[in-house]
Parts: structure tokens; C-alpha cells; sequence
């Protein structure tokens, strides 16, 4: 478990967008079954997180199209919560980080990490407006 110290700078970059913060594995339910359209972002203390999966998904909501629901939960930080929401995730493997879209409760986008690293933060956003674009 990251130190509390270490994590909560990194997760306000997601929760000061507007992204609900899921700390418990109820929390997660409630999100993941609501209706319409709702983003998962499992954050990471990682490099690739830093710089290009945050910072993609803020500028991925600066499109006209959008989810109705933002949310997040902290790999290695909020252990229940993240492993509630891996249960959602299949067929995919755990991934950290990784963002994910569901519409009216089912998975129906997913980046996994290796989607992420490497690439710039542009590419994030782009790819997740295109999905936007197909379900929100």
C-alpha cells in the first residue's frame, strides 16, 4: 500500500476534475450499475499515469461529448475498491493504470496499461472522445 502522503496529490488530479473518488467496494457497485455513461479511471503512482493517463482523460472531457459519470479508484491504495472494480473489467487482465467505459452498467471501451504507455496524453484523449462518440 502507497503511502497516503504520496497518493491523495495524485488522486485530486482526477477528483478537482470532477471525478467521483470510490474507496470501497460498495462505492464501486453504486457507480458501475448506474445508468448512462459512466468513465472508470484506475489510477497509478506510475510514470505512464502521470503522463499520459491523467492527464489524457482531463483533456478527453474537453470534448462536446462526454460521461455521465466520472470515477476513480487508486491501484495499490484502495485495494478492496479496485479489486471490486477488476471484477467488472473482464475479459481484460488487471491493469494499472487503465480507464474504462460502461454504458448503463456494461464495459464497452476499455485502454488497458499497455494502450497507455508510451503514448502521449493527446492520443488518451483522442481515443477516448472517439469512444465518446460512439456511446455517450
Amino acid at each position: 500500500m502507497y503511502p497516503t502522503d504520496l497518493v491523495m496529490p495524485m488522486k485530486a488530479e482526477l477528483t478537482d476534475k470532477g471525478f467521483s473518488d470510490l474507496a470501497t467496494p460498495a462505492q464501486v457497485e453504486d457507480a458501475l450499475k448506474q445508468s448512462g455513461t459512466t468513465l472508470l479511471v484506475i489510477n497509478s503512482v506510475c510514470g505512464c499515469a502521470a503522463g499520459a493517463a491523467r492527464p489524457g482523460v482531463v483533456y478527453s472531457l474537453t470534448g462536446e461529448k462526454k460521461p455521465d459519470h466520472l470515477t476513480t479508484v487508486f491501484a495499490g491504495y484502495d485495494k478492496e475498491a479496485v479489486d471490486a472494480a477488476r471484477k467488472h473489467l473482464a475479459p481484460f487482465p488487471p491493469s494499472s493504470p487503465c480507464v474504462a467505459l460502461f454504458k448503463d452498467g456494461e464495459l464497452v471501451h476499455m485502454l488497458e496499461r499497455h494502450h497507455i504507455e508510451g503514448n502521449p496524453a493527446g492520443a488518451i484523449a483522442a481515443n477516448l472522445q472517439a469512444a465518446y462518440d460512439e456511446y455517450c
